[in-house]
C-alpha cells in the first residue's frame, strides 16, 4: 500500500545521520541516494521513509497536521524510540504515554527541522 513517505528537510547531511541512527534498530537504512533525496527503509520493496531538500528550492516546511507515524513493535519501543530521538536532537512534542485506554500508546517528536514523528503500538 505505502511505498514510502517523503519529508523535506534543510540538511540531507543531518537527516540522514539522524534517521539513519534512530531507525537502525528497525533494521533500516540508507536504501538509495540520489543527492537531493534519499531513501531510508529494510528493502526497496517495504515501505520507506524518504528525506529531501525541496524540488523547488524553497525553504522546506512541515506540514500542520502531517506526521510520519512508527511502529517499532512494542510500548517498551515506543519509549526507547522517543528517547533516542530526543537524544539525537529531536524536541518532544508529546511524551509516552497511554493515549486510549487499552488501545492506543504513542509518543511524539519533532525532528531537527521541525517534521512530526509518532512512534505508536496498539494494544
Amino acid at each position: 500500500m505505502i511505498g514510502y513517505v517523503t519529508i523535506g528537510v534543510s540538511d540531507m547531511a543531518k537527516a540522514k545521520a539522524f534517521y539513519s541512527e534512530l531507525l537502525a534498530d528497525l533494521d533500516a537504512k540508507v536504501l538509495l541516494d540520489m543527492g537531493r533525496i534519499a531513501f531510508i527503509g529494510k528493502s526497496m520493496g517495504s515501505p520507506m521513509l524518504a528525506v529531501c531538500e525541496p524540488f523547488n528550492k524553497e525553504p522546506n516546511n512541515p506540514g500542520n497536521g502531517n506526521m510520519v507515524a512508527i511502529h517499532p513493535g512494542s510500548k517498551e519501543a515506543v519509549d526507547s524510540h522517543y528517547h533516542k530521538a530526543i537524544e539525537l536532537g529531536a524536541t518532544c512534542d508529546g511524551e509516552p504515554g497511554q493515549r486510549i485506554p487499552n488501545q492506543f500508546y504513542g509518543a511524539y517528536v519533532k525532528d531537527p527541522d521541525g517534521n512530526k514523528l509518532a512512534f505508536f503500538h496498539f494494544g
